[in-house]
């Protein structure tokens, strides 16, 4: 029998124009209810050509990477838990 599981990551992005910043924030829900987040910032050189696009993909891209590592952590700690040894999985 296979078992089909569901997650979602929202990610909200912010652009703070007066400060040439892009936040993402990455948020991901399991089926277990675990909320785990990550965050990501991408600022803008003054002498670059405005595209807030750019901006949205380096943040977004940062924030996911963070949102990876913080899921790495949860299962390094579950795996301690259970094994009762200490685990380092590689990223």
């Amino acid at each position: 029998m296979m078992a089909h599981r569901h997650w979602k990551v929202e990610i909200f992005i912010d652009e703070h124009e007066d400060e040439r910043m892009t936040r993402a924030e990455a948020r991901l829900h399991t089926n277990d209810k675990t909320q785990l987040v990550g965050w990501g910032a991408a600022r803008r050189n003054p002498n670059d050509t405005e595209i807030a696009e750019i901006g949205d993909e380096l943040a977004v891209a940062r924030a996911l990477s963070s949102l990876a590592h913080e899921l790495l952590d949860a299962a390094t700690s579950d795996i301690e838990q259970i094994t009762h040894e200490r685990v380092h999985l590689r990223r």
